[in-house]
């Protein structure tokens, strides 16, 4: 089968192609540029051209080889004119959900779906690393990098299928899992879901479709990973392995977990001291600022600097009153301009001081953009020893990694 990805580099769609590759599948591409996954497309040899998606490589890709299956991001506009120019050629069309079902059923495979507003793309990860260290073979794809592997991978020997569920466009009620590990459940994305009883409902759906369910989980005291939120995620990572693989000893699971590397931005470590997270939500902030300062304690760092870039403004107008008490525990504060994408445009955009007016640590904020001073400030705190982390959803995290090339 020939399929073609359009947003092929991201982390949302590189990784689907990686596994449809290694499950024999022909795979080509596009994306207006590069992005995280581009270089282990290259590595592999997939065709993808990245600039305008005017459809010419589309187009030339279909003569010379034939497109079966037409996969596209969900951030791609209706009148894109390589969907456009797919869905006149009678290829058939459809987002990531409808494809990765389809390619787990014609391989025979048990999906373990990893669902949750927060911590699901850490669980999912540390479930791969998990079974990898302890020699369970599985196929799998997590909505990130992966330091230590490919972050789509299929195996022909596995039978499971592990796999980072995503809510976003209900993507996740396309499946019927085997197991679904829940992490937890915060109200998200109000511009797919219009209530918190929307989003509620699917979470039920979802977990009403999967055979087994794994939620609320126990803390085990023997994970000794930094940091509370990370400590539940490998609770849960636990339980989903004895779950499968009831013959393995208890404490060398513990001990390979505690042995997680982490995962691409998710407390990811950039540099000693300088670390990049996912976390754009109030509830989820708040967890990740108590693991920063239960670092900051163990190591001795001088002080604690938050940089934030909110995501989404349609977003900020649900979630702006949880930022009352997330950052508390933070010395310093560096407030962005929210990141702007799949907007309302009826809706006026808020102003970091607004977001910020209400908050309990508003006398440590400081509202700043992404340049050559705020580089040099944290320069200065990372060279007083001070624990520098970001939080963003968006393109902050490039900018952290220029700043702070990777040692």
């Amino acid at each position: 089968m020939n399929v073609y990805f359009s947003g092929i580099s991201g982390t949302g769609i590189g990784p689907l192609a990686e596994l449809a590759q290694d499950a024999g599948y022909s795979v080509f591409g596009s994306d207006l540029a590069p992005g995280a996954i581009s270089a282990a497309l290259e590595e592999r040899k997939i065709n993808v051209s990245y600039g305008e998606q005017s459809g010419d490589f589309l187009q030339k890709v279909i003569e010379e080889n034939g497109i079966d299956w037409f996969v596209y991001t969900s951030a791609l506009p209706e009148d894109n004119a390589e969907l456009k120019l797919a869905r006149e050629s009678g290829i058939k069309c459809t987002k990531r959900d409808e494809f990765l079902a389809d390619l787990v059923d014609r391989k025979g495979l048990k999906m373990i779906a990893v669902a949750g507003t927060h911590g699901k793309t850490t669980t999912t990860a540390m479930i791969i690393w998990a079974l990898k260290q302890l020699g369970i073979p599985a196929s799998y794809l997590v909505g990130t990098t992966l330091s230590w592997d490919d972050s789509g991978k299929y195996q022909p020997e596995s039978q499971y299928f592990i796999y980072e569920a995503d809510e976003y466009d209900r993507n996740f009620l396309m499946y019927h899992p085997y197991i679904s590990a829940i992490t937890c459940i915060d109200y998200d994305h109000p511009d797919i879901y219009p209530t918190v009883e929307d989003y509620r409902n699917a979470f039920d759906q979802f977990m009403s479709q999967s055979e087994i369910v794994v939620k609320n989980t126990t803390v085990n005291s023997r994970i000794i990973l930094v940091g509370g939120l990370r400590r539940q995620d490998a609770s849960i990572a636990l339980e989903v392995i004895e779950r499968i693989a009831p013959e393995l000893d208890f404490q060398k699971i513990i001990d390979v977990l505690n042995d997680f590397p982490g995962a691409g931005r998710r407390f990811e470590r950039i540099v000693h001291g300088v670390f990049s997270d996912y976390a754009h939500h109030p509830n989820e902030i708040a967890s990740t600022v108590k693991m920063a300062i239960e670092l900051k304690e163990r190591d001795n760092y001088a002080g604690l600097a938050v940089i934030y870039q909110p995501h989404q403004n349609t977003r900020q107008y649900e979630v702006r009153s949880g930022y009352k008490n997330a950052f508390v525990g933070a010395d310093k504060i560096f407030w962005l301009p929210t990141y702007l994408t799949r907007e309302n445009p009826d809706l006026a955009v808020l102003s970091p001081e607004e977001l910020i007016e209400e908050t309990a640590t508003q006398n440590q904020t400081e509202v700043v953009d992404l340049d050559d001073s705020l580089a040099e400030t944290i320069h200065q705190l990372h060279d007083q020893n001070w624990l520098i982390i970001l939080m963003t959803a968006g393109p902050a995290d490039g900018w952290l990694r220029k700043q702070f090339p990777s040692d």
